[in-house]
């Protein structure tokens, strides 16, 4: 079943976080975020929704990337429970589809805590003070394939982020599947 993301709260800041990319190397926020802000996105291997944007995706990177702004991929499901999310099958993922941001893997799930990540894709995009301006969808097309012309809302947002610390007036939540937390 889907699920969107809650109403936004904008301003906080970024969470630190530690951890690993699909090389193994140990990455930080201060290591991934940009001169001009940086989008972390919580994204997973089986996931639907993600599989249908992930094309959308690499190419909206490589622009919000040239704008200066830091770009993660975390990707924090219960790997026991969803096998297709384990860290070899991302190692796979990120390889094949060239990634162009880092991959990391969240297996005690407490950066997506830390963020009040919901579900995947879900994007937060920090300003260079690291305050969270956008909370919202890569674009309208979701799950479907995107007909020419649709918006490029991630990157409008993260360039509005850019070069005005601000992100937009009018955000849309991102649709995804739930985070598949690890039962306690």
């Amino acid at each position: 079943m889907p699920v969107s993301t809650p109403p936004v709260d904008l301003g906080w800041t970024a969470p630190a976080f530690k951890l690993a990319d699909t090389s193994g190397t140990s990455r930080t926020l201060e290591s991934v975020r940009g001169p001009n802000g940086l989008l972390v996105m919580f994204i997973c291997n089986h996931c639907p929704y993600v599989k249908a944007i992930l094309d959308r995706l690499c190419r909206d990177v490589r622009d919000i990337q040239a704008l200066g702004i830091g770009v993660a991929a975390i990707m924090s499901n219960d790997t026991d429970a969803y096998p297709n999310d384990s860290f070899a099958n991302m190692q796979k993922l990120a390889k094949d589809l060239d990634f162009p941001f880092p991959y990391l893997y969240d297996p005690e799930q407490t950066a997506a805590r830390d963020y009040g990540a919901v579900c995947t894709p879900d994007f937060f995009g920090f300003n260079r003070d690291l305050a969270l301006c956008y909370r919202g969808r890569l674009d309208s097309a979701g799950i479907k394939p995107a007909e020419p012309g649709t918006r490029r809302e991630l990157l409008e947002a993260m360039r509005l982020v850019a070069t005005t610390d601000q992100g937009p007036a009018e955000q849309y939540p991102s649709l995804g599947c739930s985070i598949k937390w690890r039962e306690t």
